[in-house]
């Protein structure tokens, strides 16, 4: 792997294919979550607040077409893209009837220079049936799945109330690569309880899955949730800035180097964020990890070998 080149990142595997800058656009489709409403839990997951990590525009009745045409005015002159995935981010977007879920997805896809999906989900939301909608809707464009796993250890599941465990997610991966769909699977460092070993136990997890991408989330504290609580009662503390950056480093270490890395860090809401601070600095944190590989000489895949 080339020395400017540390990791795969998802911005050139989408101009391999498309010849162009192509941008994704977060979109909320208004959908809810069984972890919430009674099916599996309620509450959500430790770190969730009402808003799911979303945009809450479905709130403010923009259609999907309408928030899809928004963004694209402001992306054009920030990035000049030119092209655009349409990224279903809140909550389980997959989770609907699968009439309903073809609607959203067609509506998308019907936006000019949409040339494909991302759908965020969990790995209990998705039944053949949607699994085959979208394996159908597939066949024209680019669709990717992505599941939120978060941790490959059974215990952190059950401590921050994820709802699913391990082999969920497994039975979920077999089905949707039978369907030869593109797999992003979301994990989260920092996690509470998890020590350092066991978030690198999930990279090493996550080099023997057949996955084709990997979105890296610091976890940060947000006002509404039960994290907050935790965190406010000295219970939870985040992880550092250092703690965080040769984490990352190591853990794309371990992952083989095809696998796309779609995220390295998050971007939460400014006015929702208790801590740690610096996650508001993005960029900070990108260069900081790119350095700690350069300066340790990591790259993604140096120790997957020794990982299997």
């Amino acid at each position: 792997m080339e020395s400017t080149r540390l990791y795969r990142d998802f911005n050139s595997y989408l101009r391999e294919i498309f010849g162009c800058r192509v941008q994704k656009i977060t979109v909320d489709a208004g959908l809810s979550c069984p972890n919430r409403d009674g099916s599996i839990g309620r509450g959500g997951c430790v770190y969730c607040n009402e808003r799911g990590s979303g945009t809450g525009a479905a709130r403010s009745g923009l259609t999907i077409t309408e928030q899809l045409e928004m963004a694209k005015a402001h992306l054009v002159k920030r990035y000049r893209a030119k092209k655009y995935l349409a990224y279903f981010q809140s909550f389980s977007n997959t989770y609907g009837p699968p009439g309903v879920l073809r609607m959203l997805y067609e509506e998308a896809l019907a936006v000019e220079d949409v040339v494909g999906l991302s759908i965020g989900t969990r790995p209990d939301c998705t039944p053949d049936e949607v699994l085959d909608l979208i394996e159908e809707l597939s066949r024209k464009r680019l669709i990717w799945i992505e599941y939120g796993l978060q941790s490959a250890n059974d215990a952190t599941l059950a401590r921050i109330n994820r709802g699913h465990n391990v082999n969920t997610f497994l039975d979920a991966v077999l089905r949707t690569r039978i369907r030869n769909l593109p797999i992003c699977v979301h994990v989260i460092l920092g996690l509470p309880g998890e020590s350092r070993k066991e978030m690198l136990e999930t990279a090493r997890f996550l080099a023997s899955q057949d996955i084709q991408a990997v979105k890296i989330h610091l976890l940060y504290v947000i006002h509404g949730t039960v994290l907050a609580h935790w965190h406010q009662a000295g219970i939870y503390q985040c992880l550092s800035f250092e703690e965080y950056t040769s984490i990352v480093a190591e853990f794309l270490a371990l992952l083989p180097s095809d696998v796309i890395i779609q995220r390295l860090t998050g971007d939460p809401h400014p006015d929702e964020l208790i801590a740690p601070t610096w996650a508001l600095e993005k960029q900070r944190s990108l260069n900081a990890i790119h350095n700690y590989m350069k300066s340790h000489g990591f790259y993604q895949g140096k120790h997957h070998s020794v990982s299997e």
